[in-house]
């Protein structure tokens, strides 16, 4: 049995007694572990670490950027206990399993030297001014289930840089891997400065409510990023939240349909289409339109279907059953409109959450597939006329996270990359981040900024130090 992770063996589905719930194999649908179903008191007593912790983490650069190398090195060992898992539970393929660890740890390290000093201020006036970068105190991290520990690095690797400490919800489907990681680090990191707690809800909303944490970081849907918002009010808590998006690819009329194919239908596909800046419409010109749908429905038809964990699998289960349910209804409706199913258009009859990989043509533009964020591996494909008619498509929706553009001129890509409501444009590619910069969306995909410095300093507050200069008589 692995360090800090509970398996279970009797696939009967129900939560075990005793203060746990029961973790779902999504290619199975069957219960294969168990987690803690932790509450208040296990976060009060989280909390209290972390503030003990704080004292000592925030006090030393030098010191936490060694151990958030130490944690990079224990991460990358422990790669062949923590890939399966997270497959296992995620359902994700095995190598994209080992490419979020790989990142995981790329994160940490990347930001292990990043912590800010201190920066005079020149401004004329007879002081000396000395910009300096404090740490918040306790962070709470509240993480989705697409990309439990990549996220998770996203959140905990920044805040733990600039010096204060974090206690981490994984999703409630999703617990084993980030428990596992947890464990890892804690080899590695002073105690009470990372703490997993797991549970179902409503744990979530006692982080996000707690009066011990000064910031409070979530990824999730647009709904509950309103109620931790509300909740982190209570105490004037600082807030990062990413709330998803409906990510619009515009081709334009000069574009090599067969060259970016392959492309365009893994930025739509990766990870079963559960990805938050993944391609979630495509708009293509009358004229190019019959062989976009054909493309994108040749892609989807050969696509390898099965467990993360078989050999040769492109595309896993959708993570859980509410939402092959989401997925099944939104595709549903989008048929029952007038639709037609170029691919796939059904949930595969099989053990588990498997949907055949779905691209929609004839779409009405106001169906629910279109307009809000399906969060699956269906793909509704557009016509437009007019290039500005395909930008007020794009844009026509609450969400603003990513889009793209594709076309043989890039220039011209870019100039319509520029009108383009979201935080990431990309230009004949999608879905693509550099650790180095901002990720964030506008409209209803978020509040603040992850990534790069902005993501650091969204961990810091600024102290400023004023000393008169000396009299010159």
């Amino acid at each position: 049995m692995t360090a800090g992770v509970e398996l279970r063996r009797d696939g009967s589905g129900q939560p075990p007694p005793g203060g746990r719930f029961a973790v779902l194999d999504p290619a199975t649908g069957e219960a294969f572990g168990e987690a803690p179903d932790q509450g208040a008191r296990d976060v009060d007593a989280a909390v209290a670490r972390a503030h003990d912790a704080w004292r000592s983490w925030r006090a030393d650069p030098a010191v936490r950027a060694a151990a958030l190398l130490a944690a990079a090195d224990a991460v990358e060992a422990a790669g062949a206990d923590l890939a399966p898992l997270l497959t296992r539970e995620q359902g994700k393929p095995l190598p994209e399993s080992y490419a979020e660890i790989a990142r995981t740890a790329a994160r940490l390290r990347h930001f292990a030297a990043a912590a800010p000093g201190p920066r005079a201020i020149t401004d004329g006036r007879p002081v000396r001014s000395e910009l300096r970068w404090r740490s918040l105190g306790p962070v709470a991290a509240v993480v989705p289930w697409n990309f439990p520990l990549q996220l998770a690095s996203a959140k905990f690797a920044p805040a733990l840089a600039a010096g204060n400490t974090v206690v981490l919800k994984p999703s409630p489907y999703t617990p084993l891997a980030t428990r596992l990681l947890g464990s890892v680090l804690s080899s590695v990191l002073p105690e009470g400065v990372l703490t997993v707690v797991t549970g179902r809800d409503p744990l979530g909303a006692v982080l996000a409510s707690h009066p011990g944490f000064r910031h409070v970081t979530f990824t999730g849907s647009a709904a509950t990023g309103r109620a931790v918002a509300a909740g982190a009010a209570g105490g004037l808590a600082r807030v990062t939240l990413e709330l998803g998006g409906n990510d619009a690819a515009i081709l334009l009329d000069d574009v090599d349909v067969e060259r970016i194919a392959d492309r365009l239908f893994r930025a739509a596909f990766r990870n079963c289409g559960q990805v938050c800046m993944a391609v979630k419409r495509v708009y293509a010109p009358r004229r190019l339109y019959p062989r976009v749908v054909e493309a994108l429905a040749e892609r989807a038809k050969a696509a390898v279907v099965g467990p993360g964990l078989d050999p040769g699998t492109e595309l896993g289960p959708v993570n859980n059953a509410a939402q092959l349910a989401r997925v099944e209804r939104y595709t549903d409706r989008a048929l029952a409109d007038g639709a037609r199913a170029a691919a796939g258009g059904h949930r595969l009859d099989r053990p588990g959450y498997f949907h055949a990989p779905t691209v929609l043509a004839d779409v009405p533009p106001g169906s629910p597939v279109v307009v809000e964020e399906q969060f699956g591996p269906v793909l509704p494909v557009l016509p437009y006329g007019s290039l500005d008619e395909a930008v007020e498509a794009a844009n026509g929706t609450r969400f603003g996270l990513g889009g793209s553009v594709w076309g043989t001129d890039e220039d011209r890509a870019e100039e319509v990359a520029g009108r383009l409501e979201c935080g990431t444009a990309w230009i004949n590619h999608h879905a693509e981040l550099s650790l180095a910069q901002p990720f964030a969306g506008v409209k209803e995909s978020g509040v603040g900024v992850a990534g790069g410095p902005w993501g650091l300093y969204g961990n810091l507050s600024p102290f400023v130090v004023h000393r008169l200069r000396p009299d010159p008589s």
